[in-house]
């Protein structure tokens, strides 16, 4: 039988006009050269309206009655909702030990604390600095007002992000003791291929507020000049959808906002220098972060981080992790009621590293995992794929497809950490406490021998020191030895 050919921006005279309106509306410059990811996000919302092509889906923006709404939900689906906690260990690092302390020191006469994260997603970025100021504080937290303000385009991100509910994925970089120490396990979502749940305990959740903002609303020339109302504002990984004119505005925007003493994160990519213009850097171990110009400089020594005992776990309907026996699965076969296909598109077209990354940070996990495994028939010998779809394989709560993917990438690069890395989490998970600890050596011996400003591979931003660090309490937690 014929298949019918598939849809996409070059057979779809429309889409280029479209393009063009969405990218002079939203300043999303992102996408300017990747029509094809573009072109997914649209084919959704051409589903979701019953429309065939760009054309008539551009009619759709026109309409007096949908347009406004209509623009909302492209917006929101546009915007990539990357949500995993303690994203960029450096720049977390220099939260802890510098940026946070200078702030509590600085307000410590007031005893308040303002903090923005602007394009906060589902809710991973705020949710993390209020589990840090809740260890800084300890027991001196409830005589602080502490404010701390997540903001999205996003309506769907923001519902998630006040439910407080994650899956595997977002927490993919944390050792199973801080994944209980902050989160209290639960069942599967609802829904086919859908991995265990993870909610944030109560007393993380209640220190952040949502609301819908949009940034390009910084660019409002008409609005009243803002009064400087926040300590400290993040904006990370949200200005890489912006052209550079409209990134200064809104870094301008932002440090309008920012008080006297305060500090301003963006991401690692993000850096202009046009910015140093508006702001004073500061450079940090790992990263840079920037202040008004004219504030006084503050000298913290950096102290270990020691966290609050940790709370008796609640009640939840089911194990943390999966049983302590896995039976192995062939590779073309699922696991029973999985109900996810494994096999590649349909038409065979492999997907590139970028795209599964995307997919998977968007929450799309089924389709990511469907996309690795066509890039893996077509590279075979890449050992990031066999990484990613172990990554994948194990949010989806199939452990022995994840063991076999992380140790197929440790064939092709022995040199792999976080390979050793996941691999270790996983097996402390499966109850296989040698296999956790050779795993776990692996990844403390590699990462010591990194260079100390290196920036770890798919580490998403993590430091040898802090992968170091992160597999040496996993470890500590398996052998009930000291770190």
């Amino acid at each position: 039988m014929t298949r019918p050919p598939r849809s996409g921006p070059e057979v779809d005279p429309g889409f280029p006009a479209l393009k063009a309106r969405i990218i002079a509306r939203t300043g999303h410059h992102y996408y300017a050269d990747k029509d094809d990811l573009l072109f997914d996000r649209l084919r959704k919302r051409f589903r979701a309206l019953g429309v065939a092509d760009s054309t008539a889906y551009a009619a759709c923006l026109d309409d007096r009655l949908t347009g406004g709404p209509e623009w909302a939900a492209l917006e929101a689906e546009i915007t990539i909702s990357e949500t995993f906690f303690f994203r960029y260990a450096e720049q977390f690092a220099a939260l802890r030990s510098t940026i946070l302390p200078a702030l509590l020191a600085a307000r410590a006469a007031e005893r308040t604390l303002r903090v923005w994260s602007a394009g906060c997603s589902t809710g991973a970025e705020p949710y993390s600095i209020a589990i840090l100021l809740h260890e800084l504080l300890g027991s001196a937290l409830p005589e602080w007002r502490v404010s701390i303000l997540g903001t999205d385009i996003s309506t769907a991100a923001l519902e998630t992000a006040r439910a407080g509910i994650y899956g595997r994925w977002a927490l993919r970089t944390l050792p199973p003791g801080e994944r209980l120490r902050y989160f209290v396990p639960g069942p599967a979502v609802a829904g086919p291929g859908r991995d265990g749940t993870y909610a944030l305990r109560p007393e993380f959740r209640r220190m952040v507020r949502f609301e819908r903002r949009n940034l390009m609303d910084l660019l409002d020339v008409r609005a009243a000049p803002p009064m400087a109302e926040f300590d400290l504002i993040l904006c990370r990984n949200v200005l890489i959808y912006f052209e550079t004119e409209i990134v200064l505005g809104i870094v301008r925007g932002l440090g309008r906002r920012l008080t006297r003493e305060g500090w301003l994160l963006i991401g690692h990519a993000e850096p202009n220098p046009a910015i140093a213009a508006m702001l004073e850097p500061v450079n940090l171990p790992g990263t840079v972060a920037y202040r008004p110009r004219g504030a006084v400089p503050t000298v913290v020594s950096p102290a270990p981080w020691v966290p609050a005992p940790m709370p008796d776990p609640e009640p939840s309907p089911g194990p943390a992790f999966a049983p302590a026996i896995a039976v192995p699965v062939p590779a073309e076969v699922g696991p029973s009621g999985a109900g996810i296909p494994i096999e590649p598109e349909a038409d065979g077209t492999p997907g590139d590293l970028e795209r599964i990354r995307l997919l998977a940070d968007a929450g799309e996990t089924a389709e990511a995992w469907r996309a690795v495994r066509g890039a893996i028939q077509a590279a075979p010998t890449d050992p990031v794929l066999h990484y990613y779809e172990g990554l994948l394989a194990h949010s989806l709560g199939r452990e022995a497809e994840a063991e076999r993917a992380w140790r197929g990438a440790l064939y092709l690069d022995r040199a792999f950490v976080m390979a050793h890395y996941q691999l270790g989490l996983l097996m402390i998970g499966l109850g296989r406490r040698s296999d956790a600890a050779r795993a776990l050596d692996n990844a403390i011996r590699l990462a010591q021998a990194l260079a100390p400003d290196a920036v770890v591979a798919e580490g998403d931003g993590l430091g040898p020191h802090e992968l170091a660090r992160s597999a040496a309490l996993a470890r500590a937690g398996v052998t009930g030895e000291g770190p």
